[in-house]
């Protein structure tokens, strides 16, 4: 059931991106529409190779697309990223490498040249289980679809020099960490900062997400992407950060070579280390591959 869910919401973001694609070249409307759908492979082979290595296959699925709508002062921008991905290595099998659902949404009022008072919601959270393997095979299940999922949202203000830099701050930001799934909720630690037998965690404080994204040279580009959350009801010098840098090489029109790195922390995530401890720790997440992709 859940992969024929995904392969639905997969489909229905394909053909929206085709469907969608004279909006965005039409002057005349307010909505602008663009969109990007990738598929990346990565793969390694080895056969007789004296310093030995590992059979390793890999694909990911990406689609990121922009909804922006403008009339006079007002503004609303939306963003949608979608990503799923496998990785096959021989006597290991098949896991999952990415996995992602990202729904942002700020409306705005312009208040100067560069500035806008604005109102964010951001929501985060993935398709299938994860889980953390051990050396001898066995695996655990630390997360599920809303298992952990976010919501962030707020009033504040932005500074947008143009779609490639802009920077909102919330002084008065809700945060939601949701946790449906029942055998992560009833574990004596709980799971992502929810307490035992609870769903919900609520989180009061300020917020910053920051974009800016920059051509290195001809057809290479650096995205940033930065997220900071200060709660003000516990530790709030015990700063949220999820930061993601994008390296995108164009080959040709379709052929792209793209390189990302994201890096986590959240003290109330708790990771178990090798020698069976849990405790708080910078998580890390590194894709590489070559790929189509159809942009509109």
């Amino acid at each position: 059931m859940k992969k024929t869910a995904l392969l639905l919401i997969i489909s229905c973001f394909s053909l929206m991106g085709y469907a969608q694609e004279p909006a965005a070249t039409d002057t005349t409307k307010r909505w602008t529409i663009h969109g990007e759908n990738t598929f990346l492979i990565n793969q390694s082979s080895f056969s007789n190779w004296a310093a030995g290595g590992v059979n390793a296959f890999a694909g990911n699925l990406l689609f990121n697309y922009d909804f922006n709508y403008k009339k006079d002062k007002w503004s609303w921008d939306n963003k949608a990223i979608v990503g799923f991905g496998l990785s096959k290595q021989e006597d290991v099998g098949v896991r999952k490498n990415d996995d992602k659902i990202i729904l942002n949404s700020l409306v705005g009022y312009k208040a100067a040249k560069y500035w806008m008072y604005t109102f964010y919601a951001n929501f985060q959270t993935q398709f299938a289980k994860g889980y953390s393997y051990k050396a001898d095979g066995t695996r655990t299940l630390i997360s599920s679809a809303f298992a952990p999922a976010y919501l962030t949202f707020g009033p504040g203000f932005a500074y947008k020099r143009s779609d490639n830099f802009r920077i909102n701050i919330s002084p008065a930001a809700s945060r939601i960490v949701i946790v449906t799934d029942k055998m992560l909720n009833s574990r004596p630690e709980g799971a992502f900062g929810v307490k035992q037998g609870k769903t919900i965690d609520y989180q009061f404080g300020a917020s910053l997400d920051a974009y800016y994204k920059v051509n290195l040279m001809e057809n290479i580009s650096f995205e940033n992407i930065l997220k900071l959350y200060a709660n003000y009801l516990d530790k709030p010098q015990n700063v949220v950060t999820d930061y993601t840098g994008n390296i995108f090489m164009k080959v040709n029109k379709f052929v792209t070579v793209n390189a990302g790195v994201q890096l986590i922390y959240d003290d109330k995530t708790k990771i178990e280390r090798e020698n069976g401890d849990k405790g708080a720790a910078l998580q890390v997440k590194q894709i590489f591959g070559a790929g189509l992709t159809y942009k509109f």
